[in-house]
C-alpha cells in the first residue's frame, strides 16, 4: 500500500519573511540596533524587496509594531473571554501578562523599547501611542464593568501597575516573585476602588 504524496508547505511570502526577521531580531536587539541589512539577510529576501514592500526602515517598524499590537491584544482579549467576572477578567489580564515575562525570550514591551529609540512623532510613536490608547481603554472598560465608580481613575491606574510588572518582568530577570506582587497589587486596588467587593 503506498502513501499519499506529502503536500509541500507553502513557503513564506517576501513579506512574511521580512516581518518575521524583523520580529526576531527588532524586539531582541531593538530597533534602532538592527540595520537593515541583517534583516534582509535573515529573511533570505533582496534588499529591492524590503524597500519594495515597506518604503523604509520607519515603515518596517512601524509594521512590525502592529504585528506586536495584533498579537498582543488577541492574547489578552483570549484572556479576557476565558473568564465572567468582571473582577476576574481584570486579573486574567495580569495572569496573560506574567506568563509572558516569564518566557525566557521575554525582553519587556516592544512599544515601549522603539519609542525610546525613536525620533518624536514619526510612525514608531505614533504605534506606540496606539497600542497604549488600546490598553488603557481596555483597562477602563473593564474597571467600568467591574463597577467602578471612576473607571477611567482605575483604568489609569491597572495600567501603571500593568507596565511596571512588565519593566519588573525585564528589569528582574525573570524574578518569580513579580507576577504575584503584581497580582496582589491589582487585588488591593480592586478592594480599594470598587465598592462592595472583597
Amino acid at each position: 500500500m503506498s502513501t499519499p504524496p506529502t503536500l509541500t508547505e507553502r513557503r513564506p511570502s517576501a513579506r512574511e519573511r521580512l516581518l518575521n526577521a524583523a520580529n526576531e531580531l527588532f524586539y531582541a536587539e531593538g530597533v534602532q540596533t538592527v540595520g537593515i541589512d541583517r534583516i534582509i539577510e535573515r529573511a533570505g529576501v533582496a534588499k529591492a524587496s524590503l524597500y519594495n514592500l515597506f518604503g523604509s526602515k520607519e515603515e518596517l517598524v512601524a509594521a512590525y509594531l502592529t504585528s506586536r499590537h495584533d498579537h498582543t491584544t488577541s492574547r489578552v482579549t483570549q484572556a479576557i473571554e476565558s473568564v465572567e467576572d468582571p473582577r476576574q477578567k481584570i486579573l486574567a489580564v495580569f495572569d496573560a501578562q506574567a506568563m509572558q515575562y516569564q518566557q525566557p525570550d521575554f525582553h519587556g514591551c516592544a512599544f515601549i523599547a522603539a519609542s525610546t529609540e525613536a525620533p518624536p512623532g514619526g510612525l514608531v510613536e505614533r504605534g506606540a501611542d496606539q497600542f497604549r490608547a488600546w490598553m488603557r481603554n481596555m483597562f477602563t472598560e473593564l474597571a467600568a464593568q467591574a463597577g467602578a465608580p471612576d473607571p477611567a481613575s482605575l483604568g489609569r491606574q491597572l495600567h501603571l501597575i500593568y507596565d511596571g510588572a512588565g519593566l519588573a518582568g525585564r528589569m528582574d530577570h525573570h524574578d518569580p516573585a513579580i507576577a504575584p506582587a503584581a497580582r496582589d497589587a491589582v487585588q488591593a486596588l480592586l478592594t480599594a476602588a470598587v465598592p462592595g467587593r472583597d
